[in-house]
Parts: C-alpha cells; structure tokens; sequence
C-alpha cells in the first residue's frame, strides 16, 4: 500500500462498499457527504469527514466521486467550494459514476484547465460485488492517471482495464448495461411466457440456470422472481437513466427503443422506479 490519501464523495450504498475497503486495506479515507448521516458508518470505521468538497480535495491526494446523474457529477465539480475550487495543481480525481461520454471528456478539459489530473472508472457490479471487492472498473483517462490510480482499483475490483481516453470508460459502461436491460427483460419475459403455458417460475429458472443459456446475472435475479420481492441493488429508474444516455450516445439498434420504452413504463406507469431493475416483471404481468 501507497501512502496516498484518498477522498471519497457521494455515499450511497456502493460508494461506502467501496470507501470501507480502502479502509480496510490500510489507505487513510476522509469522506464528504451532504447528508451527514451517510458518513457516520465510514467514520465509526475510522474514516475522516471534510466538511466540504474543498477541504476534501486540499486534504487528499486522490479523490472519488461516485454520484447519480451527470448534473451532480458537474455540479461538484464546479460549485462554489466544490472539487476544483482550491489550488490542487497535480492532484487525481476520478469519476466512477455512470455518465455520458460527454460529460467525462467535459471533466477531463476542465480538470486540465485547473492542473488536475482526471479519469473516468465506472464500474461493472452492485452492492454485492462493491462490498466483495470484485467489481470490474471501466478506465478512461492516460495511462499515466491509471497507473497511479490502479493500486486502489486493486483494492476495489477483480478486474481495471484500461479503455482509452475520456469518455472511452463510460462508453463501455453504457454498452454492458444494455446488454443488462436485455437480460432481465429477456428474463422476465421468458419466465413470464412460461406461467402462461403452465410452466411454473420454479421449473422455468431450473431449466435456464442449469442449461446455455444461464449466466451470472439471471442466477443472481433468480431468487428475487421466485420470492416476488425486488429490493434495489441496482434500481430500476438508473437503467432508464443509463438506456437514455445511451441512446443519446449513438445506440439505435433495434431492440434498444422496445427496452427503452418498457424500463420507462415500468418506472413512469408502474411506478417501479425505486425497486430493483428486476421489477420489471410486475410491470410486463400486466402489460
């Protein structure tokens, strides 16, 4: 371990998963959070608490941030006392929130114009994975910026690659959580289709996990649909987000505006948005 201290802003559930395990493997952590509460796991672990974005940044070598929407992410970036206020000049920020490729060139240029160092690391994984260290985190940035930063990423992940530059991290990331939304409508669908024929879920996902078409995702939703209990690890209004910012980003393919529209009923008419993405199906049973 480095003797680098590291910044942690944005808490919600994966980002604390992952700022503990920096604590855990021995890193000095000080966190920052507009609502307090959230800090108070993370400093009964040993953690810091800044009070504010400046004094995070002038205290840390490294800082994180893992927020909810491109508006957020600029926001801190930007604001008054935000992560660019100060004189911080050669210091690493890294973005690991799931934005537009946009919005991470647009952070890039800016850190540059501030004589910071920048890199976008979104990651592949939920609150499982972030709490068992075994996340995959999608690099953007130089080469030189992943360098230092890949000591933590080893802490936080099973796997950092190393993508190209800005905006090459969130491409990715918006690419797998298509191919996420696929899945579980797939799924939801399929199992769905069965129970109409008299097949009960049970047999239906007994059949899929144990044939070619099981994988890790439809195994990790599996007792979700069986119990008909959906709480959020990765919640249902973050994929309409994220098939938005894809779509916007280029994506056009043919079953990219059938999901779309399905994830946005299931939030808008449904009202499913808070549940996990799983939830899904309550909203195609009526459908």
């Amino acid at each position: 371990m480095s003797n680098l201290k590291v910044g942690w802003a944005g808490l919600g559930n994966m980002g604390t998963a992952m700022a503990a395990n920096l604590l855990k493997a021995g890193y000095e952590v000080r966190v920052f959070n507009r609502n307090k509460d959230k800090e108070k796991a993370l400093i009964d672990a040993g953690a810091q608490s800044a009070k504010d974005l400046k004094e995070l940044v002038d205290s840390c070598d490294v800082v994180f941030t893992m927020l909810s929407d491109d508006n957020a992410v600029k926001e801190v970036y930007n604001e008054t006392n935000g992560l660019l206020s100060g004189e911080n000049s050669g210091k690493l920020l890294i973005d690991m929130s799931t934005v537009a490729p946009e919005t991470s060139k647009y952070l890039s240029a800016l850190c540059e114009e501030h004589k910071m160092n920048f890199i976008e690391a979104p990651v592949s994984g939920s609150v499982k994975p972030a709490q068992d260290g075994t996340l995959i985190i999608l690099v953007g940035g130089t080469t030189e910026n992943y360098e230092t930063a890949k000591p933590l990423f080893d802490v936080l992940g099973k796997l950092s690659l190393y993508l190209g530059g800005a905006g090459a991290g969130s491409s990715a990331k918006l690419a797998i959580n298509y191919l996420l939304g696929i899945n579980i409508q797939a799924l939801a669908e399929t199992v769905l289709f069965a129970e109409q024929n008299g097949i009960s879920k049970e047999n239906m996902l007994t059949i899929i996990n144990e044939g070619a078409c099981g994988n890790g995702i439809i195994k990790l939703k599996t007792p979700s649909v069986i119990n008909d209990s959906y709480p959020a690890a990765f919640a249902l209004k973050y994929i309409v987000k994220d098939l938005k910012l894809a779509k916007e980003a280029g994506l056009s393919s043919p079953l990219s505006a059938p999901l779309l529209n399905t994830f946005s009923a299931a939030m808008n008419e449904s009202g499913l948005g808070d549940q996990d993405l799983m939830a899904v199906i309550k909203h195609l049973e009526k459908v």
